[in-house]
């Protein structure tokens, strides 16, 4: 009865409720973006306001990579602690946690105590802390949600659609900073050498105003029911999945009442054992099963937001070129100005990157999107970094920003969504949340060492807060090497998911061994045709 309640909610057709679902499950990857890119406007303000004494009001290399990094450590602890919390307690039951605790968590960071740079500083590190640990919760629930919601044939594109709104976070975010600063630069008509205190008061608004969408989404995350795939194989209510299914979707009781006896002579008919459904996530028979696919979905997460978060590399020379000169712009002109930077690019490249993946991820599949999408980031990094010290350093031009767009373009048509979508298909329906976790997890170290390692890098000189690094030539042949690393993982380790359905990849490993290289089709190999698998 189960699998006839999960095959009906696999070819039920596109409705309403799936794109509800959509703006609902993506306001946490919503808030995520406007987070990471609201901070690069937002440093330029504490840097006038709280470093007016050092040159250029450069804020020390060391608060930059505390500021980005202990959002990122957030992040990494509430992956792993809500994607567990969301196999055992149910994804609907801690889903309004993360939101209410990012919303709360934006609010606060608005309301950093004190005024001194020390104490303004220590708790806004806090704040962000804390809302990492709520958008980190967001990513497993979210992508596990909407998986076990969407019907098989457009699984893929919905769940990169959740992804996409990303997006909309970036937009949104510069155009709060270009709206919030255009005022007070009205307001205040202040000179370039000039930094009213009212500036402090502007950063906190453009953090805070991130709370808003997420907030307003919270009364319908509450309404949601818990997923029909979570009630009826992990709770094995079968009766209340139906019910479930009925109240969001276009899907009646007798679409979905066969006999159990039917169920078990299909079974038969078809040669498939028992399940033994009763080993723990922390056990050899898991690793037998699902470890390969964990290694595959970690890995190439982890090497993409390496590369992915490393975008700060091209920041300062990219600010130098575009941007007007420093002396002749006050505060929130110069916030103004980063942030309309990033909204062209995300206009031009990054948005565009994730449509292309919603459009060809159930067309094409997830593993040759991953691995043209490493490839074409490679290219991109290697064509800037081999020729830089002879050309680009001084030569910031079209052809510069058409190479930097590509790498942010293939990043999201490509690893930075497939990682995001994969680990939501692969495994059984009481290990997904916490695996996707896992995989995000190992994603934000990379994220870590990709914003804060490659910070010192860079550094061509001794700086305050950091030794000497390997330079920018050196940084982005390491990024390239990188790329191609990812595709030699994806290539040997990650298993196609498109077209098939969430029960068949967990059947399969009950039916036949386990070939740990996906690339060699011998009889080791346990993918097979999804037509021999009735669900």
């Amino acid at each position: 009865m189960a699998l006839k309640v999960l095959s009906a909610l696999d070819s039920a057709k596109t409705q309403y409720y799936h794109f509800k679902a959509i703006v609902v499950a993506g306001m946490g990857l919503f808030t995520d973006a406007y987070d990471l890119f609201c901070i690069a406007p937002i440093m330029k303000l504490l840097g006038r306001i709280y470093y007016n004494n050092r040159p250029g009001y450069e804020i020390p290399a060391a608060v930059t990579s505390a500021m980005l990094g202990t959002a990122l450590l957030g992040t990494v602890i509430g992956q792993l602690v809500f994607g567990h919390l969301g196999d055992r307690i149910g994804r609907r039951r801690v889903y309004g946690l993360s939101l209410m605790l990012m919303v709360i968590s934006s609010l606060w960071c608005g309301f950093s105590m004190c005024t001194s740079r020390t104490c303004v500083l220590l708790s806004l590190g806090f704040f962000r802390f804390m809302l990492g640990v709520g958008i980190g919760g967001d990513y497993p629930l979210s992508a596990t949600i909407m998986s076990e919601f969407a019907n098989r044939r457009k699984r893929g594109a919905f769940i990169a659609a959740v992804f996409s709104m990303q997006g909309f976070g970036i937009l949104v975010s510069s155009t709060v900073t270009m709206l919030v600063c255009s005022v007070f630069d009205k307001a205040t008509k202040a000179s370039p050498l000039e930094t009213p205190e009212v500036a402090d008061l502007a950063w906190r608004l453009i953090l805070m105003a991130g709370a808003v969408p997420a907030g307003l989404t919270y009364y319908w995350r509450m309404m949601m029911p818990e997923t029909a795939r979570y009630t009826a194989l992990v709770e094995r209510n079968v009766e209340q999945a139906a019910k479930d299914m009925q109240k969001v979707l276009s899907v009646s009781l007798s679409q979905i009442a066969e006999l159990q006896e039917e169920e078990q002579e299909e079974v038969s008919q078809n040669n498939i054992p028992p399940s033994s459904n009763n080993y723990p996530l922390l056990s050899k028979e898991f690793l037998r099963r699902h470890g390969r696919d964990l290694f595959a979905c970690a890995t190439a997460w982890f090497l993409v937001d390496i590369v992915f978060y490393s975008s700060n590399l091209f920041q300062s020379q990219i600010y130098h070129r575009y941007l007007p000169n420093q002396k002749k712009l006050n505060a929130f002109q110069e916030a103004f100005h980063v942030a309309k930077l990033q909204a062209i690019i995300a206009i031009c490249s990054t948005i565009p990157g994730y449509y292309a993946t919603v459009y060809f991820i159930d067309r094409i599949g997830r593993v040759k999107i991953q691995m043209m999408g490493f490839l074409f980031m490679g290219l991109g990094l290697l064509a800037i970094g081999i020729p830089y010290n002879v050309y680009w350093r001084d030569n910031t031009n079209i052809g510069f920003m058409i190479l930097y767009s590509l790498t942010f373009f293939s990043s999201n048509f490509g690893p930075n969504t497939t990682t995001f979508i994969v680990p939501a298909e692969l495994f059984p329906a009481r290990f997904r949340s916490t695996c996707h976790g896992v995989s995000g997890a190992s994603g934000k170290i990379g994220a870590i060492i990709g914003s804060v390692g490659f910070l010192w890098a860079l550094r061509s000189e001794r700086e305050d807060g950091y030794g000497k690094g390997i330079g920018m030539t050196a940084s982005l042949v390491m990024l390239g090497g990188v790329c191609v690393v990812g595709i030699v993982v994806t290539h040997l380790f990650t298993f196609e998911t498109m077209g098939r359905s969430l029960e068949e990849n967990e059947k399969e490993d009950e039916m036949s061994g386990v070939c740990f290289l996906r690339c060699i089709r011998v009889p080791c190999n346990r993918r097979q045709s999804s037509g021999n698998i009735n669900v």
